[in-house]
C-alpha cells in the first residue's frame, strides 16, 4: 500500500496509546491527572465523547480504578492511566478486579521513585509492582512496548488480553517513550484482530457467573441485562457467593492463576535480534531495549557476538525461553532503569547455566548503547 493511502501520523507515545485503545474498542476511561501519563486522559477526554464513549475525571486514583471496574461490569471496554504513585493507590481495586475477573487495562507511564520521586524522569522501577503490587496469589499480564508504534500495537493487545482472559492487564510505558514522538501508521479496524469477552450461551435461569469453560475463563454477562449476578472481593464459588470451603477455595485460586499461566504461548510477545550465533545476550525491555539494539550493532562491528532478546510481555515471565538461551550463551546482561528487578527473574530462569549480570541506572537519565557495550567489554575481560 502506498503512503498516500495509509493513515500516517506523527504521534507522541501517550497519543499512540489512545489510538490503540480506541481501535480495540475502549469506550470508557476514568482517571486522575499525573505526570507523565496525563496526555492519555487528555486524549480520551477529547476523543471518547465523539464516538459515544464516556470520559470521567475522578476525585482520586482508587476511585478511577473503581469506575472502570463498574463500567466493565456493564459491558464496556474500560481503561485508566497513571504513573507509579497513582498505581500504588489503585492496588486495592486492582486486586478486586483480579479476583472478580473483571476485564480492564491499567496504563503505567513509569517515572522515578519511590514516592513522588522524579516526576519528569524515566524509570523502570515498577516491574515488580506490576506483578505483585496487590496482595495474594493472582494473575497479571504486563506488556512493555519500546517505541511509539509498539505502544499502539500493545494497547490493542492489552485490551484483547483483558477481554479474552477476564483479567486486569498492565501496560508499562516509561517517561521516554510516553513523551517521544515518532511516525506511526495507524491501522484500519479491518486489519486488526479485536477480541470481545465471551457472552453466556445458556438460559438466564442456568447462568452461573463464575462457572468456567474448558479454557478456564467464565462467560461474562453484562450487569443489569437480566442475568443473576453477585460480585464480591471475597473468594467465591461458581454462583459468586463467598466460600471458605477448602476444595472450592483451592480450585478457584488455581483456576484464576492457571488461565494466564497455562496460556503463556498465546500471551508472551518478544523480539530477537542477532541471537542465532550469539555468545552474549542482552535481555532488555521498554526504552532500554532500543539502546540495546544499537549496542548489538556496535558490538558486532568489534567482532563481539552479541544479540538481543527484547521482552515485550514481562508477565507472565517466559522461563523456558530464558532457560534455552542460557544453554547457548556464556553471558547475559540485563540493563534496566532500576537496581535489578527483571534480572532476578532472568537469573532464576537461567538456573546457573551462564553468567547473568545486572546493569542498573537510577539517576533519571537514559541507559545509552555505549555504556551497555562498555559493561559487556568489562565482563569479557574478567
Amino acid at each position: 500500500m502506498s503512503d498516500e493511502k495509509q493513515n500516517i501520523k506523527i504521534l507522541q507515545g501517550n497519543e499512540a496509546c489512545v489510538e490503540g485503545a480506541l481501535l480495540a474498542g475502549v469506550r470508557f476511561f476514568a482517571g486522575y491527572p499525573i505526570t507523565p501519563a496525563s496526555e492519555i486522559a487528555e486524549g480520551m477526554a477529547r476523543r471518547l465523547p465523539k464516538i459515544n464513549g464516556k470520559f470521567m475525571q475522578m476525585e482520586d486514583e482508587i476511585a478511577s480504578m473503581a469506575a472502570i471496574i463498574g463500567a466493565s461490569l456493564t459491558g464496556l471496554k474500560a481503561m485508566t492511566a497513571s504513573s507509579g504513585p497513582g498505581i500504588c493507590l489503585k492496588q486495592e481495586n486492582i486486586g478486586f478486579a483480579a479476583i472478580s475477573e473483571i476485564p480492564c487495562v491499567i496504563v503505567n507511564a513509569q517515572r522515578g521513585g519511590p514516592s513522588t520521586g522524579l516526576p519528569t524522569k524515566p524509570s523502570q522501577g515498577d516491574v515488580m509492582q506490576a506483578r505483585w503490587g496487590t496482595h495474594g496469589d493472582h494473575p497479571m499480564i504486563a506488556l512493555a512496548p519500546s517505541d511509539v508504534s509498539e505502544i499502539l500495537e500493545m494497547s490493542v493487545k492489552a485490551v484483547n488480553f483483558s477481554e479474552k482472559y477476564r483479567t486486569p492487564v498492565m501496560l508499562l510505558l516509561d517517561e521516554v517513550i510516553a513523551h517521544m514522538r515518532e511516525k506511526v501508521t495507524i491501522p484500519s479496524i479491518e486489519d486488526l484482530e479485536i477480541i470481545d469477552r465471551k457472552k453466556p450461551s445458556g438460559t438466564k435461569e442456568e447462568f452461573l457467573p463464575f462457572k468456567a469453560d474448558e479454557d478456564m475463563v467464565p462467560p461474562m454477562a453484562d450487569f443489569g441485562s437480566g442475568y443473576r449476578y453477585h460480585v464480591t472481593g471475597l473468594v467465591h464459588n461458581e454462583k459468586g457467593y463467598p466460600t471458605s470451603e477448602a476444595k472450592e477455595v483451592d480450585q478457584f485460586l488455581r483456576r484464576l492463576t492457571n488461565k494466564v499461566e497455562l496460556n503463556k504461548r498465546d500471551i508472551i510477545i518478544k523480539d530477537e535480534y542477532s541471537l542465532d550465533d550469539a555468545s552474549i545476550a542482552i535481555v532488555a525491555y521498554g526504552s532500554v531495549a532500543r539502546a540495546a539494539q544499537r549496542t548489538v550493532k556496535l558490538a558486532r562491528k568489534k567482532g563481539i557476538k552479541a544479540g538481543l532478546l527484547k521482552l515485550i510481555t514481562l508477565w507472565p515471565f517466559d522461563d523456558d525461553l530464558i532457560n534455552r538461551l542460557a544453554d547457548q550463551v556464556d553471558l547475559m546482561i540485563v540493563p534496566e532503569m532500576n537496581l535489578g528487578q527483571m534480572v532476578r527473574e532472568v537469573q532464576r530462569a537461567a538456573e546457573g547455566k551462564c553468567r547473568v549480570i545486572p546493569y542498573g541506572r537510577i539517576d533519571g537519565d537514559l541507559i545509552n548503547p555505549v555504556e551497555i557495550l562498555e559493561k559487556i567489554e568489562e565482563e569479557m575481560s574478567q
